[in-house]
């Protein structure tokens, strides 16, 4: 099976050797998203809202790009610096997903790249 390479503006670049996203057959893997804005390529400004937002508007930009939505995701991996803010991804996320939801870890971490304090990754299925 070949891999596809998945690519668009509307996503931060990737800022090291991997890809945005790929595809091997029905199968999205979406890199790990921080909140950084593509037409910048800085990290947000604001609170932990702000962040959580531009992650998921990133990762819909490459949803998009790969020929779909957000509605195909079948799971979500969400990396926080401060485990408590998961709370506040629940409250985002109902703002771009709905039933039936994607399955989901959230784990706490001791940092992630940029001093970011969000990062999510997510496999879509696609047929």
């Amino acid at each position: 099976m070949s891999l596809q390479i998945i690519e668009t503006a509307r996503a931060p670049q990737a800022i090291g050797t991997y890809s945005q996203a790929i595809r091997t057959g029905d199968t999205v893997y979406v890199s790990g998203q921080l909140p950084i804005d593509p037409a910048t390529g800085q990290l947000v400004n604001g609170d932990i809202d702000a962040e959580i937002r531009r992650v998921f508007e990133n990762l819909q930009a490459i949803a998009k790009a790969a020929g779909g939505s957000l509605a195909d995701v079948a799971k979500l991996s969400v990396y926080l610096t401060d485990i408590a803010n998961a709370g506040k991804v629940n409250e985002i996320m109902a703002q771009y997903f709905s039933k039936p939801f994607p399955a989901r870890a959230a784990v706490g971490v001791a940092q992630l790249a940029r001093g970011a304090r969000v990062e999510i990754d997510c496999v879509l299925a696609r047929n």
